[in-house]
């Protein structure tokens, strides 16, 4: 789920950010590493009951992993291999949506391609779910970013996993935090991301970029004042009564309500299933256009995919105007958002396979 600063346009005092428009904004991912000397360690768990909110597959194995990032934040993964086995498979990292947890959408992409022939692993990123990472419910487009190369270093080091073939598939707010880190990891041969929202954008601008100067100005205010109340509390203050419908809010709520906040995909862990982020969280994000590099990507293959009705579809063809070739944008009839988090009849599974197999290899 991704929301965003909204306009004053309702009439309401912008000072009022703090518990309202606030709400909208998270709900809405470097030195070189040359210079940093850090260890990715990697190591399996043992099998745990099933806690995902979709259906375990029978066509392929399943294992809980963990490894680091190179900030040394360790982070939680589930790793998905076909049942029929293989050497020097190609892999594929799955990370989002933002404020989702691996047991939701980003799991149910990794296990449908790892029944397709790739090795998957999906992951929560830093300080959500059961990754790790101090204080809780926080995000960054920096480290999370981080956390995408990180499932890299992971995933190519696995002995089946040919290191030569990695793609990525960011899904919503980390989206453009897939898009992000394959513009500067070049290990990355292709990326996907499907109803990708691009969270800096919509966190210093607003939907559809309406947000004012004025409008910017109080919610920085806002939120830098807020960073003397943590401290003085020696914790973060979170978004109170997250996700909960009250009347009157706008379809693409509704909708957000109906995945994560009911048992289509409700999940303890998740911070937009009632949790709540910070309300600090937007701070870096509204300085950090992440999508700056996107046409280096290029020459490494590109593919968008986005509901025709979504209210976040102006985020992809954005993307893909700004994007390099070869690039490819596919619309979803019919759909909108969140039909895209899980909804299998409507995600074209055959086309994220077609697609890595070209520029991965089968």
């Amino acid at each position: 789920m991704d929301s965003t600063p909204s306009t004053t346009q309702n009439g309401n005092d912008p000072m009022d950010l703090g518990r309202r428009d606030l709400l909208k904004v998270a709900s809405a991912g470097a030195i070189a590493s040359a210079l940093i000397p850090y260890a990715a360690t990697a190591s399996a768990q043992t099998e745990e009951a099933w806690d995902k909110v979709f259906a375990k597959s029978d066509k392929v194995d399943h294992r809980k992993v963990r490894f680091t990032n190179r900030y040394g934040i360790e982070l939680a993964g589930d790793l998905y291999t076909p049942k029929s086995g293989g050497t020097r498979l190609p892999a594929i990292v799955v990370g989002g949506p933002f404020g989702a947890v691996k047991e939701q959408s980003s799991g149910l992409y990794a296990q449908m391609m790892a029944e397709r022939g790739f090795a998957t692993v999906a992951f929560d990123g830093s300080f959500t779910g059961e990754s790790g990472g101090q204080p809780r419910n926080i995000a960054s487009p920096d480290i999370n970013t981080e956390d995408f190369s990180a499932a890299v270093d992971f995933i190519g080091n696995l002995p089946d996993v040919d290191q030569e073939r990695i793609g990525m598939i960011g899904i919503c707010g980390w989206g453009g935090m897939a898009l992000n880190a394959a513009a500067a990891d070049k290990r990355v041969k292709a990326v996907a991301a499907s109803t990708m929202y691009d969270m800096t954008r919509v966190m210093s601008k607003g939907y559809n970029d309406v947000v004012t100067l004025e409008q910017r100005s109080q919610s920085l205010k806002q939120m830098s004042r807020q960073r003397w109340t943590d401290a003085k509390a020696g914790s973060p203050e979170y978004m109170k009564d997250y996700n909960v419908l009250k009347g009157g809010e706008p379809q693409f709520l509704v909708d957000y309500h109906d995945y994560y906040m009911t048992p289509r995909g409700y999940h303890k862990r998740a911070v937009n299933s009632g949790n709540g982020w910070s309300l600090t969280t937007p701070l870096s994000f509204m300085n950090m256009p992440i999508l700056s590099y996107i046409a280096e990507i290029s020459p490494r293959p590109l593919l968008l995919v986005h509901g025709e009705n979504a209210h976040s579809r102006y985020f992809s063809e954005t993307a893909f105007a700004a994007a390099a070739e070869p690039k490819e944008l596919v619309i979803i009839p019919g759909a909108n958002h969140v039909d895209l988090y899980d909804k299998v009849e409507i995600i074209p599974f055959d086309k994220f396979q077609a697609f890595f197999e070209q520029h991965l290899g089968a």
